[in-house]
């Protein structure tokens, strides 16, 4: 496994997005993610990724539990800051300092850990500035709790803000070859030496030309999202296609193709590229990881680039993941 690093914090090349496992995707087996999380570590995944609102904390058991007897073997990731507690629909991001430190607590409580390697505000908080919530953070870093501070979806101006306060190891963002959002604060990122934390780098499975809307679980939030249903989801149907064709020219899979490209970028970009692909299953897994080795020739990078420009439907509904 290739290792690279996230400011000082060195990390395999792939992470694994644990959120699966819990929620949003239907239904799963507590074993059969134990497993497919010792597997990761196995053939050399270390960085693992969770947050205390996945199934409401328990993906944070399930991880901890995944973990257990290896805790010096990989990197914790988790985040905060997304208070479900009254509801989806009135859900609120929060980071006020007495919140941080609760958090912080409960998730290491949870986890069976005593301290997380790096720690993310989920969203940019709502009830307080980013400098209160980032100094809790700090707090957190100084009593030995949290070793490495990280933002989600966050823009360029809070990043530089918070990272005044203390400094960012990373930026957590939905990145693919269908959301690029992100590019317009990795300028920033390059500068002050962060690194880029893709999730859903397989645009939720939909690159991978394996999701069928019509057969998905009633609990996947997939089934109602924007880019996956109605006359959206057919016309992104040909992004999808691209990516099959490429795979198919030079002898891999799409989701192969679809991680490639996003590891492709870093040089770009000019900052560390670590995607955390979530999968439930082992054998995805090791597929996941030999995107590693998959090149990509100028012609299928000519064919991919542009992809994000035919996007149509939002990223969400109004009250899916966040």
């Amino acid at each position: 496994m290739l290792r690279t690093t996230l400011g000082d914090l060195d990390v395999s090349a792939q992470g694994l997005g644990c959120m699966g496992m819990s929620e949003y995707y239907g239904a799963s087996d507590w074993d059969t993610s134990i497993a497919t999380i010792q597997h990761a570590i196995d053939v050399g995944v270390t960085f693992f990724d969770t947050a205390d609102q996945y199934g409401s904390g328990h993906n944070e058991v399930l991880l901890g539990r995944g973990v257990a007897g290896r805790r010096d073997d990989v990197q914790i990731a988790t985040k905060f800051g997304i208070d479900r507690s009254s509801g989806d629909d009135r859900r609120v991001y929060r980071g006020d300092p007495p919140y941080v430190r609760r958090s912080c607590d409960a998730s290491l409580l949870r986890l069976g850990v005593d301290h997380v390697d790096l720690y993310y505000l989920h969203r940019p908080p709502q009830n307080a500035e980013i400098e209160d919530a980032v100094g809790a953070m700090a707090e957190l870093v100084a009593a030995g709790k949290v070793r490495h501070l990280g933002l989600s979806e966050v823009s360029a101006e809070l990043l530089r803000r918070a990272h005044a306060v203390h400094p960012i190891t990373a930026v957590q963002s939905e990145y693919s070859l269908w959301t690029r959002e992100v590019e317009q604060v990795t300028p920033v990122m390059a500068e002050l030496g962060i690194g880029l934390v893709p999730y859903a780098p397989l645009g939720r499975g939909f690159l991978t030309g394996s999701v069928q809307t019509a057969t998905l679980h009633p609990d996947d939030f997939r089934a109602r999202n924007p880019r996956f249903t109605g006359d959206a989801g057919q016309q992104n149907a040909v992004i999808a296609d691209t990516v099959r064709e490429v795979a198919d020219r030079i002898g891999v899979l799409p989701a192969q193709v679809a991680l490639a490209w996003v590891h492709s970028q870093a040089d770009r970009l000019g900052v560390p590229v670590v995607p955390i692909p979530g999968t439930r299953h082992a054998d995805r897994l090791d597929q996941n990881v030999a995107s590693l080795d998959v090149g990509l020739d100028a012609d299928a990078l000519a064919r991919l680039q542009p992809l994000s420009d035919m996007v149509t439907g939002g990223r969400y509904t109004d009250h899916g993941v966040r």
